[in-house]
């Protein structure tokens, strides 16, 4: 690359906003005169690495503003559990084609049976892909629309979470809402029928659901407007949590044993 040009092609760059390409384009210069590439082969390869960056400029920058706890991705997720109905779900709804058609994805088990994880792992499959995704426990999300309504900003909080293609809302069950959480909530919900997508976990089955809302006309309202586009993933199985400790003991009750057997035959040998 001639000494003139490039101070000419670097102010190119960056009045273009191509950093990548500029940090990159004496490089493959010189790579592309090695190699004998042609010149849309170098054009190429510039366009190419400068788009790769954005991707991943962008899904670090979706995943700040997700607010999704970073230990429950996929890789973390234990896939094994699932049976073959829910492990075809969470496949398909990996591709993410459910957020087109504003599907909701509704999921339903209890305490510790993996539902928050599973959805939280969907979610970051889903920034990885450039999705805006934003997680927020129930309480929180509640406690945010109250604040904006008491300002009167409600409908403008409101469609600032249209930005979010999937607005994730964990433990739904776990809030027993006063009259004005339910009343921000529903508004919430009827707001994002079919603008965009709800991912919710609960702990509650719908039949139990006045429990949060309250009056039976007003459930029968959210249930609908969550189920007539969604998909539903029951997760009827024991605690992991609860798993895990039972494992933990087995293990800790068979190292004592073996220890005592251990000191036994030493004892005899002595």
């Amino acid at each position: 690359m001639s000494v003139e040009i490039k101070p000419r092609l670097k102010e190119c760059f960056k009045q273009l906003r191509l950093p990548t390409m500029a940090a990159n384009a004496q490089a493959f210069a010189s790579l592309a005169t090695n190699e004998d590439w042609p010149h849309d082969r170098l054009l190429l390869e510039l366009c190419e690495l400068e788009l790769s960056e954005r991707r991943q400029r962008k899904v670090g920058r979706l995943l700040a503003e997700s607010r999704l706890p970073r230990e429950k991705t996929a890789e973390m997720f234990n896939k094994a559990r699932l049976d073959l109905g829910l492990a075809q779900k969470w496949e398909a709804l990996k591709t993410g084609d459910f957020l087109k058609r504003q599907e909701n994805v509704l999921a339903f088990g209890s305490p510790g049976s993996g539902k928050t994880h599973m959805i939280c792992a969907l979610g970051h499959e889903l920034v990885r892909q450039g999705h805006a995704v934003l997680f927020n426990t129930c309480a929180l999300l509640v406690q945010r629309l109250l604040l904006a309504k008491s300002l009167y900003r409600l409908d403008k909080e409101l469609k600032k979470l249209d930005k979010y293609e999937a607005l994730i809302i964990d433990d739904i069950g776990y809030v027993q809402q006063s009259r004005n959480e339910m009343e921000v909530l529903f508004t919430l919900l009827a707001h994002r029928y079919e603008r965009g997508s709800v991912m919710l976990t609960s702990n509650l089955v719908f039949s139990q659901w006045e429990q949060i809302f309250k009056d039976p006309m007003t459930t029968a309202a959210a249930v609908d407007r969550l189920v007539h586009h969604s998909v539903i993933l029951e997760l009827n199985m024991p605690s992991f949590r609860v798993e895990q400790a039972k494992a933990a003991q087995e293990a800790a009750g068979q190292a004592k044993t073996t220890q005592e057997a251990a000191g036994q035959t030493e004892a005899g040998q002595g």
